[in-house]
Parts: C-alpha cells; structure tokens; sequence
C-alpha cells in the first residue's frame, strides 16, 4: 500500500559531488553562476563544495574563496562536507559556509580506509569529537550519513543489520549528550541499491528508530536510482540528496566508469513527483536551464533526461490549445 509524501525536499548536490570527480578545475566565476541560479529554482540546501585534502582533491583547493564569491539567496543554505576536525575548522573559518553538525559514518571498513584513511570503527570514535566540537561551536547536530549502506565495490554486499546498528550509533551518541538526531541518511554511494533493498534497509531504519526522518543519497550508477527513489516514495521517504543533470560521484570509490558514477539527477526527480503529484517548491524549467548551464560547463553530455527532453509543459500547452 503506498504511503507517499504530499511534499517532498531535495538537497542540491551537483556543485560539490559534480566537480569534485573531474578531472579538469573549472573556472570559480562559472561555478559560482550555477550555484547562484540553483538558488533561483526553489531549492532551500545547496551543497557547495568541501573542506577536504587539496592535494588528493585538488579540484576543491578553492572552497573558501568559492563561498565567499556567491551572492545569498535569503532561505537557501549553503552547505559544505568536511571529514575530519581541520576540514571543519575550515569550514568555519571562512564566516561563509552555513554550518550543520553531521555525522560521518562508513558501513564498509574498505571504503572507510580508502576516502577516509582511517578505519570504520575509527571514524565512528571520531564523531564523539566532532559532537564535542559542535557543541563549542553552538552547532547542534543535524544529521548523519551512513556511506556504502546498500553495497561497496571494494567489499563487496553490506548486511542490512550494520546500517542499522550504525544508525543507532549516531542516534546513541547525540542522546548521551542530550540532543536529539532529526535525520539519517542512507547513502547509495557506489550504485549497488535495487528498489527491494531501498524498501528493506528504509524499513529496517525506521523500525529502529521510528522519531528520526529518513532521508536517501543515491547513485544512478547502474541506472537503477530513480526507481530506488519510486520505492522509497512508496515507503514515505521525502527527503533526498540529488545533483543538477545527474553530476557526481566520489573519486575514491573505485567506479569502473566515473561517467556513470553521478547521483541520482534533480531535475528528473523534481519531474517525476511533479507528474505523480507530490509539491517540490521547485521550478522545474528553471532547474533544466541550471542543468543544462553544467552540460555547458562541464563540456560533454551529462546524464540527466528532462534536461534533453524537454518537460510535458509545452506538450500539453499545444493539446489545451488544440482541443
């Protein structure tokens, strides 16, 4: 029985998952136009760019001098990823990122080593730290994310069981400290989710923990992503990360083709609960102009559908017209 949102968020991911995986630095103007249009479209979290190593992710190098060109939208946050301590002290340094406390967790130790360089359980200690440094800060924890929660290309399935106890973890750790966690994600980040699985691991979470909203970080790696986002509808999720023309992708995560690696794409979800009803906020011709500037920009066709096809919107102008 369906069980679907009246209203569902997206959080814009494409300036920062999109450009973090090419191989080519692009211009900051041009980069600071797309964020500046996304902020146009309805979207209330825009996800700019990270506070991470520039010697293993050079094409973040410029992260501060980025926030501090963007023109603010009132309403819109602008966020930013850090994965350790100093990428969060950066972050806060520049006065510009607007700061949420966010739990950083790896349900596969292979891929814990090699984008974190430290261990699963490592970065799970860790996050007691960064809980203390929030609260220094007056930053109150806003959500977690569990990477590799439906399957990992290094080590290969993730039993459903240890998303749900690293769940608990983070929900544990914010309770000892007297806060509350309003929101868990469960990140896609390498592909390997089906609709089956996106039911059950959702299930399983909120079974868990039925006080704390459930948002999805998915992949369309393998083309399965936005009926993964169908299933999750169908269990009541409304709240997904997404990327402007479907850009995306962690350079660590060892896809075959980083072409494919994107997330699952904003513009096409924003069409798809537009047709099945469900409010975004957002305007969807003024996201596929956004969509349509990173194809400019990146320079090469990108994976996103509406944006090439166009919406039904003139389709059915010339039908209303004609009948």
């Amino acid at each position: 029985m369906s069980d679907r949102p009246k209203r569902v968020e997206f959080r814009e991911e494409g300036p920062r998952e999109g450009f973090q995986i090419e191989k080519t630095i692009f211009p900051l103007a041009e980069r600071v136009k797309l964020v500046e249009a996304l902020a146009e479209t309805g979207l209330h979290h825009i996800q700019v760019a990270s506070f991470v190593s520039p010697k293993h992710v050079p094409q973040m190098a410029d992260s501060a001098e980025f926030f501090a060109a963007i023109r603010k939208k009132p309403g819109v946050q602008y966020a930013g990823l850090w994965l350790n301590e100093q990428g969060f002290e950066r972050a806060r340094a520049t006065g510009h990122v607007d700061l949420s406390g966010k739990i950083s967790l790896y349900a596969s130790d292979a891929f814990a080593q090699r984008n974190n360089r430290c261990s699963a359980a490592e970065m799970a200690e860790r996050q007691k730290g960064w809980l203390d440094l929030y609260a220094a800060a007056g930053v109150k924890p806003e959500y977690a994310i569990i990477m590799a929660a439906f399957g990992c290309n290094y080590e290969g399935d993730i039993p459903p069981a240890r998303v749900v106890e690293l769940a608990r973890y983070a929900h544990d750790i914010c309770a000892e400290r007297g806060e509350k966690l309003p929101q868990i994600f469960l990140a896609d980040t390498m592909g390997w989710g089906n609709p089956d699985q996106t039911r059950r691991l959702v299930g399983m979470v909120r079974e868990a923990l039925p006080e704390v909203r459930i948002g999805l970080h998915l992949h369309d790696t393998r083309g399965l992503g936005t009926a993964n986002v169908m299933a999750a509808l169908e269990m009541g999720v409304d709240l997904f990360d997404s990327s402007v023309a479907g850009l995306g992708g962690c350079p660590f995560a060892g896809h075959g083709d980083a072409g494919a690696a994107g997330n699952v794409c904003t513009e096409d979800l924003v069409f798809l609960c537009h047709e099945l009803g469900i409010e975004t906020g957002i305007d969807l011709e003024a996201l596929v102009d956004c969509a349509r500037m990173a194809e400019r920009l990146i320079g090469r066709r990108l994976n996103g559908r509406v944006m090439h096809a166009g919406s039904l919107a003139k389709y059915r102008t010339k039908r209303d017209v004609a009948a």
